[in-house]
């Protein structure tokens, strides 16, 4: 990384990496206070978006020293996009984030058509960010996480064997609750944060379904937002009411599974989700 970067992401490292799917992304690496795997390894903690919350995030490994409420030692590993790419970050996590046949919602076209009323985008940009949803691989991207960028990371940082997490926000937590319930014994821990359930017909309540009366035993942690709930914007109201639903769908609620109501809106609340899950689900 540059100087410039360095010094507002410390101890962080950024390369790119192309999936044996084809696409390339962008990769940040922030370690420990103090790291030294050759003395204590520490497990990864995979956390999408990086375009867009390595900022937010990774200064958080700090809470590693909190004296009042540390956590488990971890080094996060954000993931977003690279180049070009990374200006269209917002479209191509559509398609790497969203389960394979998830189906589109009225209400998500909706709110992207009232983004170009209100110029927040062009057609051009909307026509783009609907087109990823229609081929959504969120299983290719999966197993780029597990199988290509995983053994590179644990190679050049001689991270630990388990105790693994992941975090994902929006769209991000929907990928986390495919990632639960299709490869979570990869993981020790998941955190959902306001998970893009916004169609009552996801896949992931047809994985849910499938799963039957046996949970995994993987942690996972939901949060969501008073402010959606209560918000007049029915993409958001669906998203939080999904939410809900999978939680109370679940067969059992054993400690293995957890959920926080944030006092946030959804653009607000990725900060206090991150932190919520890390307190939960990663407390030294």
């Amino acid at each position: 990384m540059s100087t410039m970067w360095q010094g507002c992401l410390p101890h962080t490292d950024y390369f790119e990496m192309r999936s044996s799917g084809g696409h390339n992304y962008g990769v940040w690496v922030t370690t420990p206070p103090n790291y030294d795997p050759a003395a204590a390894q520490a497990p990864v903690v995979y956390v999408l978006d990086g375009n867009w919350t390595v900022g937010m995030t990774a200064p958080l490994i700090v809470t590693q020293l909190d004296p009042m409420q540390s956590v488990q030692p971890y080094v996060q590993v954000s993931v977003g996009y690279a180049g070009e790419e990374a200006e269209h970050w917002e479209s191509l996590r559509n398609r790497d984030l969203v389960p394979p046949g998830e189906p589109i919602a009225k209400e998500y076209v909706d709110a992207v058509e009232m983004g170009i009323e209100t110029g927040t985008m062009t057609r051009e940009q909307a026509d783009a960010y609907l087109a990823e949803l229609s081929d959504s691989r969120g299983d290719m991207f999966l197993n780029f996480l597990t199988d290509d960028l995983h053994p590179r990371i644990e190679r050049d940082y001689g991270t630990a064997p388990s105790g693994h997490g992941l975090f994902g926000y929006s769209y991000g937590g929907l990928f986390s609750l495919y990632a639960w319930l299709t490869k979570s014994t990869f993981f020790e821990s998941i955190g959902a944060g306001s998970p893009g359930i916004i169609n009552g017909d996801s896949q992931v309540f047809a994985l849910l379904r499938a799963m039957g009366d046996t949970l995994p035993a993987t942690k996972l942690h939901v949060t969501f937002n008073d402010r959606e709930i209560l918000g007049d914007l029915a993409v958001y109201q669906n998203l939080a009411k999904n939410a809900a639903t999978f939680l109370h769908r679940l067969p059992s609620r054993s400690g293995s599974v957890t959920s926080a109501l944030m006092h946030e809106t959804h653009v607000t609340g990725l900060q206090a989700s991150f932190l919520s899950y890390l307190r939960t689900c990663r407390a030294q």
